[in-house]
């Protein structure tokens, strides 16, 4: 797969003069935002300006409804008093144990989405399809101009916020010795294409903040999201189906490799969800890194699987994984790998103090739930994260 430079990202934007100028090309009015949004503050103000109706009832409409975080974001909103309102997009219907949501069938990538957020104070947009890596053009008609037609679709429908789920993987090469903040460049790591797709969506938020200032718009930068439920999914994405579920025994993993640049954070997807829904709730804009501790290198996982440490190159491991990868002997790609290696470390401090968010679980509970998970075959009653599902 060719890589595309980082730098021609922003060029490769189709142009949209003329008939075919996007909703918020219409709206000319304030410059650019900055990417952390309004001032600090210490808590959040709830309620203030996200379009909340009278009397403090929300309803708020969820893109990827019925997967990883968006079950983890339904949960904290039927939580939330604010939210009397929820409906729930999926491409497949799925039955959940949820108070407040009423789900719907919806392609962001080919259905008219306005009817369904009319009247919505929040667009939550977590819709994103991660496999199949081998199918470019289907990635990107669901990813980038699936994404495109939310947002589209939510400035027509004159929703007040939009909170988008985009990730620690917008960010570009960064180090691994101390954490950056939401000012780091998102240009993206060139060799993988989840992380050039999610620049591409980035810089479509930009143009709209730019067009559309009254809009309220929040990036979510997350680090990896785990939870039991999400266990048959995240097998099938990334481990694939010829490695028997007996070997997800810690006894069984007796080594782990050691290499400096392999750091990355996690948090639990019900930790995701409740910040997902105290951004919603409260006035906040911009992007907010949102990870737990610790961060998870090769001492994490020395002592979360009791193994020894054995020193290897990334250069040997990326290898090993563009080799099976090629033979089809699992799904990751090397620009998967490639993410964790270049990454940087994200400092969160944005989201405990202006979004009052701390999580409840480290990133340990939370990779070790998938462990034991896949182990069991656990998953969650929706199309996405049911166990019988494959990935071919």
């Amino acid at each position: 797969m060719p890589v595309e430079p980082v730098d021609r990202l922003a060029a490769s934007r189709p142009n949209h003069a003329g008939v075919d100028t996007p909703v918020w090309r219409r709206s000319l009015l304030a410059p650019t935002r900055g990417a952390t949004g309004s001032p600090p503050r210490s808590l959040p103000t709830r309620l203030a300006s996200s379009g909340a109706r009278q009397g403090g009832t929300m309803k708020i409409v969820i893109t990827g409804a019925t997967g990883n975080v968006g079950t983890s974001v339904l949960e904290a909103l039927d939580d939330e008093p604010a939210v009397t309102e929820v409906v729930g997009l999926a491409r497949r219907q799925s039955r959940l144990p949820t108070d407040k949501a009423r789900m719907v069938s919806a392609d962001i990538s080919r259905d008219d989405l306005v009817p369904h957020f009319r009247g919505a104070d929040a667009v939550i947009h977590l819709a994103w399809m991660i496999q199949p890596l081998r199918d470019e053009k289907l990635l990107d008609a669901v990813n980038v101009q699936g994404s495109r037609r939310v947002f589209e679709a939510a400035l027509a429908a004159g929703v007040p916020s939009i909170v988008y789920a985009s990730s620690v993987g917008v960010y570009g090469p960064g180090p691994k010795d101390r954490a950056v903040d939401e000012t780091w460049a998102t240009t993206g790591v060139p060799s993988s294409l989840y992380s050039r797709q999610k620049v591409l969506v980035e810089r479509q938020l930009d143009d709209i903040e730019r067009d559309n200032p009254q809009v309220r718009i929040v990036r979510m930068r997350t680090g990896l999201v785990f939870k039991r439920g999400a266990a048959s999914e995240m097998r099938r994405y990334f481990v694939g189906r010829l490695v028997p579920t007996w070997l997800f025994r810690k006894r069984l993993i007796p080594i782990v490799p050691d290499i400096p640049q392999l750091r990355f954070q996690a948090v639990h997807g019900l930790d995701a969800g409740r910040a997902y829904c105290q951004a919603v709730v409260s006035d906040v804009r911009g992007a907010f890194n949102v990870a737990a501790e610790p961060i998870i290198d090769a001492d994490a996982l020395a002592r979360m699987f009791d193994a020894r440490k054995v020193p290897m190159r990334a250069r040997t491991l990326r290898r090993l994984v563009k080799a099976s990868y090629r033979l089809r002997l699992q799904p990751s790609s090397p620009g998967l790998l490639d993410m964790a290696l270049q990454l940087p470390i994200m400092d969160i401090r944005r989201a405990h103090e202006e979004l009052g968010w701390t999580p409840r679980r480290s990133a340990t509970e939370a990779i070790m739930e998938v462990f034991e998970g896949i182990k069991e075959k656990a998953g969650m009653r929706t199309a996405p994260l049911e166990p019988a599902r494959q990935v071919t």
